[in-house]
């Protein structure tokens, strides 16, 4: 792509780039040159790996597939959704399932003896819930068998600059999914946010000892963006985990995204994504 900027991955799953071969973004002063930054936290391949390497497209998929987050967060989702959600998960080798907290239980019981999690989502899609129910439903969902935790920033007091109230808020999730060896995704819900805004939500999420920010519900006005990504890795740097969500429908979008810093994709187009990537 001529008169492009290239964003150089450095140690995040280099098999899967390279053979991308040298991949751009437009021009977007908001996209810099950068070495390398952590992956956060990857899966371990299936030891089923004959199915999955069928499904995933060889090495190259199986490194994509690692990172995304087979999504399904419809309110309408049916127990035979969850059920192909998940057989997909494992055919696939996704990182996670992502779901409503009602389906914790289910996914979980679906996905034994398989290295797919089971992610749910907290104070969801607002974020308007009291600090006391997001650690309940944390907990809730833990007991559940929910390995990942994606909460909604609370983003009333952030807009209101209480930065006290939003590290109080994602500290106490921190500390209750962390007691039981679970990861934290925080939403910002970066389309409701100017870029001052989305730079202070990441660096409370960061110093709460979050894993990992999010940009998006996938229900707020927009999804995930190269500007609002790449952004977010500048401010948090190299080693906490990105993931991006909302409108990633193709394999170009998927590579975007982690050329600006994405290290976890949330998607409903995932097995979508992943034919075109055994296509390519």
């Amino acid at each position: 792509m001529a008169g492009a900027s290239v964003y150089r991955l450095g140690n995040v799953l280099p098999r899967y780039l390279l053979v991308r071969h040298s991949l751009t973004l437009p021009d977007d002063d908001s996209v810099k040159e950068t070495e390398g930054f952590a992956s956060g936290y990857m899966q371990p391949e299936n030891s089923d790996t004959r199915k999955e390497q069928h499904a995933s497209g060889g090495p190259r998929g199986k490194s994509l597939a690692a990172m995304i987050d087979h999504t399904l967060l419809k309110p309408e989702a049916t127990y035979a959704q969850i059920a192909q959600l998940c057989q997909e998960a494992r055919d696939y080798g996704f990182a996670a399932v992502c779901v409503n907290p009602i389906h914790v239980g289910r996914c979980a019981e679906l996905l034994q003896n398989s290295a797919v999690r089971v992610c749910t989502v907290i104070g969801f899609p607002l974020g308007a819930t009291p600090t006391d129910v997001k650690v309940y439903e944390t907990q809730q969902a833990l007991n559940d068998g929910a390995a990942e935790i994606d909460m909604v920033i609370n983003i009333g007091a952030l807009k209101s600059k209480d930065n006290d109230a939003v590290a109080r808020d994602v500290n106490a999730v921190v500390q209750t999914a962390h007691a039981a060896g679970a990861l934290v995704k925080v939403i910002i819900e970066a389309a409701l946010l100017t870029d001052e805004e989305k730079t202070v939500a990441c660096q409370l999420c960061r110093d709460a000892g979050a894993d990992f920010v999010k940009t998006s519900t996938g229900f707020g006005p927009a999804g995930a963006t190269v500007h609002d990504v790449a952004l977010m890795r500048r401010v948090v740097g190299p080693t906490m985990g990105i993931k991006a969500a909302g409108g990633i429908r193709t394999l170009q979008d998927a590579d975007n995204l982690i050329a600006a810093g994405a290290t976890r994709l949330g998607a409903s187009a995932g097995v979508k994504i992943m034919a075109e990537a055994r296509a390519a």
